[in-house]
């Protein structure tokens, strides 16, 4: 039997949960929920250095750093941050919450109606 995958978005865990709680009951092979940004790592936080919290800042490779700091750097740089622009890109929709769902083929059209009823944008 062959697999089908669906990527839907959610604005909030719960809504995404829930989707999740009802596939369950279909032939789903994999399922998982992550919450994504717009720029990747966790940002760069040079305060973290007086924070006390050396197994951390030890734990850090530089190239980790370097990511987190660029991270910062995007942030920063994007256009709505100064709140003197509109954005211009469309802004976020709101929806950063996905649920990734692979399932048998026989069951993809009930699970993307699960989805759809949920609230998830496809």
């Amino acid at each position: 039997m062959t697999e089908k995958n669906i990527l839907a978005y959610f604005k909030s865990p719960e809504e995404a949960e829930g989707a999740k709680r009802k596939l369950q009951s279909l032939r789903v092979v994999d399922m998982s929920i992550t919450r994504f940004s717009r720029y990747p790592g966790e940002g760069y936080d040079p305060a973290n250095m007086f924070s006390g919290d050396w197994t951390s800042l030890a734990s850090l490779t530089q190239n980790a750093e370097i990511t987190n700091r660029s991270a910062g750097i995007l942030a920063a740089a994007d256009p709505a941050a100064s709140g003197m622009s509109d954005g211009g890109q469309g802004g976020p929709t709101g929806r950063d919450i996905l649920l990734t769902v692979v399932v048998e083929e026989d069951s993809h059209h009930q699970a993307l109606r699960i989805v759809e009823e949920a609230g998830g944008m496809l």
